[in-house]
């Protein structure tokens, strides 16, 4: 039986992407510091799920987690590098402890998955790690500058060892979802009455469904383009930062201007 351990796999895309394998029959290992959401996930998974409360910006974590799910499931097929949390408002107004969180979760954590999974991942033959960046590591996003370059980050980072772990015969792919209509959107952003949701919105870009990410996951890893872009919005901006940055640019300043 295939094997993937995925991070944030208490709620939104994770726990899509934890549904989406288990319906093929996979054993999926799910991780998130939410106890709750964890046994929320396994519970609508037809065979429940190995659940493990962590800290992703802990390395002794990823190392005891993975030894434990490696040696239950005798394989690791795909570690999806998930989890993140987001961040809005002015970057001029942004906490620091905010910035070091967010950098931490999304890029950091994300680079120690990649550091400590190696040696699991190179043990099972064509296996993956699927990297989770955004819409906003297309174009630089304004009201997301923090959470835009951890995501940009993220991208890098895929490029980087899809070269790198070559000749490993692991293959890395990274999912570019459009902004996903989640709970976590709900957070406001700093420095203004607007939560994230109505900052991505107002700026004219569209949500998209957490399954709609779960399935483009699926295609990915069974795929070879290294980049898997899911939904409109994302398409939109990759045509238009590449073509019509112009336009690109005037997009980011009218989503500045309706916040304030």
């Amino acid at each position: 039986m295939q094997a993937i351990f995925i991070t944030g796999g208490a709620s939104g895309i994770g726990r899509a992407i934890a549904e989406r394998f288990a319906r093929e029959g996979w054993r999926v290992g799910i991780a998130d510091v939410n106890a709750t959401g964890l046994a929320e996930t396994a519970a609508l998974l037809p065979s429940g799920a190995d659940t493990y409360r962590m800290d992703v910006r802990e390395p002794d974590a990823w190392t005891a987690a993975l030894d434990d799910f490696t040696a239950k499931a005798g394989r690791l097929d795909v570690l999806a590098n998930n989890a993140g949390v987001p961040m809005g408002g002015p970057i001029a107004e942004a906490p620091f402890d905010e910035i070091e969180r967010t950098v931490a979760i999304n890029l950091t954590a994300a680079i120690y998955g990649a550091r400590i999974g190696h040696a699991y991942l190179k043990r099972t033959q064509g296996s993956c790690l699927l990297n989770t960046a955004s819409a906003s590591a297309i174009y630089g996003s304004s009201g997301l500058a923090t959470y835009s370059a951890t995501k940009f980050g993220v991208r890098a980072l895929t490029e980087a060892l899809d070269g790198e772990w070559y000749g490993d015969g692991i293959k890395v792919r990274g999912l570019i979802p459009a902004f996903i209509d989640t709970p976590l959107l709900q957070h406001p952003s700093h420095g203004s009455n607007q939560s994230i949701r109505e900052t991505v919105t107002a700026a004219g870009l569209e949500l998209s469904r957490a399954e709609d990410v779960a399935d483009a996951a699926w295609r990915a890893v069974h795929g070879d383009a290294l980049f898997t872009y899911v939904g409109k919005t994302a398409d939109r901006m990759r045509f238009a930062a590449r073509w019509m940055p112009g336009r690109m640019r005037k997009m980011m300043r009218r989503g500045v201007a309706s916040e304030k």
